[in-house]
């Protein structure tokens, strides 16, 4: 049974206005031409903090007590979720603590620290976020905001899809990064209450395959930490909330290799000018690599984010050069 409803994620959609962008949707003849489908691209590297993940941060913080809101907030991520929330409870002069790896984008932990957060470090191959989440949340009473499996984040994440549907009309086909399934499995809410004839594909990191596994197990299946260029889609296991809502409403999830997630993000730098992250360019790879179903006509696909670190565009402007 599903932990929100449509209309969570319509009011959602009002108590993140102060704080979230109503982010553009984006074509290209090119990409049409390329996958013989009409294309239509989210944009939520334009979101504020460059992310999709500030629509579920706000909601989640919005929604707190006034009671709960002088402790503050602690939260673990790989950068776009930490950049969020720091947002987020900046705009509510509340304190957050963000826990993240050593080994998370440059640009994320600037712009995490920029925000006025404080950032704990971790070793991923070594040490639990979560356990350091908890024990620093136990310890100061901060209110401990998950990065995708709780139903205010996930009703959030899903005004991303709300907005996308509310300009483009119907699509054949939803294309949505996953991770640990809070934008997918909010999208998928608000576009199948919509559109119920819609398909809904998530795309994961070939390294990152733990809903791919879950699908096919019947259960959510753990992974060891993922080498991957995708740092956003690192999760090691789908969530207890989201993992039931990808089965009833995800058609299936596709995998793409880190190269063509270079070839997607070298194409929409080079050819649409816009900068994405590995994470958020999955869609894309997916369908230049011709993995979606044959016969789609209208196509959405999310860009989740575009907090690329610089030394992945300096690599890819390398390889270009050596093709």
């Amino acid at each position: 049974m599903s932990c929100i409803r449509p209309d969570d994620i319509r009011q959602a959609a009002i108590r993140i206005q102060p704080v979230a962008t109503r982010t553009p949707v984006l074509t290209s003849r090119t990409l049409n031409r390329m996958t013989g489908v009409e294309a239509y691209l989210k944009c939520e590297n334009f979101q504020r903090g460059g992310a999709f993940k500030i629509r579920g941060a706000t909601n989640f913080l919005y929604s707190m007590s006034e009671a709960d809101r002088p402790r503050g907030v602690v939260a673990f991520s790989s950068g776009n979720h930490a950049q969020a929330v720091a947002i987020a409870a900046r705009s509510l002069n509340m304190k957050a603590t963000l826990v993240m790896p050593t080994d998370a984008p440059q640009s994320k932990l600037e712009a995490t620290r920029a925000q006025g957060a404080e950032v704990v470090l971790y070793d991923r191959h070594k040490e639990s976020r979560e356990a350091i989440g908890h024990r620093i949340s136990e310890e100061t009473g901060a209110t401990l905001v998950p990065p995708f499996d709780h139903p205010w984040i996930i009703a959030g994440q899903g005004t991303c899809a709300l907005e996308f549907l509310e300009e483009v009309g119907e699509l054949n086909a939803l294309v949505v990064p996953l991770g640990g399934g809070g934008l997918i499995s909010g999208c998928a809410t608000i576009a199948k209450s919509l559109q119920p004839n819609i398909r809904i594909f998530g795309v994961e990191p070939e390294a990152g395959n733990d809903y791919w596994l879950s699908r096919r197990a019947g259960y959510r299946v753990e992974i060891a930490s993922p080498d991957t260029i995708a740092d956003g889609l690192r999760t090691t296991k789908p969530g207890v909330h989201t993992f039931p809502i990808v089965q009833s409403l995800v058609e299936d999830v596709l995998l793409v290799t880190d190269d063509e997630i270079r070839g997607a993000l070298r194409f929409l730098l080079t050819r649409m000018k816009i900068v994405v992250e590995p994470s958020g360019a999955v869609g894309v790879a997916a369908l230049l690599q011709a993995k979606l179903p044959a016969g789609l006509r209208r196509v959405g696909v999310v860009l989740s984010g575009g907090n690329v670190d610089l030394k992945v565009l300096a690599e890819l402007s390398e390889e270009k050069q050596s093709d």
